[in-house]
């Protein structure tokens, strides 16, 4: 499937029903286009089966609920939707988007609570997120913009909202011809990247931001259990900018990112694409294929 994500063909799951690809629309409007009311998953599908879908719906609930929506569907009655799109396209291997959101109706103001609250579910099929990355290591650069205060924002929330930010810092980073961008929270400590969580390597020993200003992802999750179970030390902590230049690896994390090595990070950060990233890429590969 190819061209403009609005004129292609198959199916989308909207509000209960499978549309005509070109024929899932919203009002202009919409009270998510004007206030960012609108919470999504990003879920990928490997030989027919959504890996961690069932959490991924839970997580959409919770998302809503998080921003004063109440989900108009249980977490089943999700998974049966993405199950429904998956059939009606035919896909197998495929990247699955679902969004619920406050649509059109008697409110247009910051106010919507007489509003319905609406849900898709597209699917296509899409390669690895960052290209050749993927196996060379992704260069990143330093955004300019902070994660904000869990007093700000549910940050626990897999917000629309909290991506304006991620679509600003990554356009940046792409005109340096950097793949993404990795961002401090508002206290100065290293948080994560536009649409991925960050790991670093240092001695065999793994660390990552503590997830106390940022979605703690599902991958992100899967991929501490992953290195717990294999033996390896995993630190969950703060971790100040002047300590990255002492780490050896670095991947990043992410439903599409899947297992990214980072080869460098700003003028002044470089690492191997070393053993435990190339490892640990490996077992989860494996894992979302079983």
């Amino acid at each position: 499937m190819a061209g403009s994500y609005d004129d292609r063909d198959g199916k989308i799951w909207m509000d209960g029903e499978l549309l005509d690809w070109r024929d899932a629309k919203v009002h202009i409007l919409t009270h998510a286009l004007h206030y960012a009311s609108s919470v999504f998953e990003g879920e990928r599908c490997y030989s027919g089966k959504i890996f961690k879908g069932h959490e991924h719906s839970l997580r959409l609930i919770e998302s809503a609920r998080l921003l004063d929506m109440k989900s108009p569907y249980t977490a089943e009655q999700i998974d049966e939707a993405k199950r429904q799109v998956l059939d009606a396209n035919g896909f197998k291997d495929a990247y699955v988007r679902a969004v619920m959101w406050r649509g059109s109706g008697d409110d247009m103001g910051v106010s919507a609570r007489k509003n319905p609250v609406r849900m898709a579910v597209a699917a296509w099929e899409w390669g690895s997120y960052y290209g050749d990355a993927k196996w060379q290591g992704a260069k990143l650069d330093i955004a300019k913009w902070k994660r904000p205060s869990p007093e700000t924002i549910p940050v626990a929330a897999k917000a629309a909202g909290l991506y304006m930010i991620c679509t600003m810092s990554k356009h940046a980073a792409e005109e340096k011809g950097c793949s993404d961008a990795l961002f401090m929270d508002y206290r100065g400590y290293v948080a994560e990247a536009t649409g991925a969580n960050v790991f670093f390597i240092k001695d065999g020993e793994v660390h990552t931001p503590l997830a106390d200003a940022f979605l703690n992802g599902i991958t992100r999750q899967t991929i501490i259990q992953l290195l717990k179970d294999q033996g390896t030390v995993v630190h969950e902590r703060h971790i100040m900018p002047e300590e990255v230049s002492g780490f050896q690896e670095c991947f990043l994390t992410g439903t599409a990112a899947e297992v990214t090595p980072v080869a460098q990070i700003g003028d002044d950060w470089h690492f191997q694409v070393g053993p435990v990233t190339r490892q640990i890429a490996e077992v989860y590969e494996k894992l979302v294929r079983e």
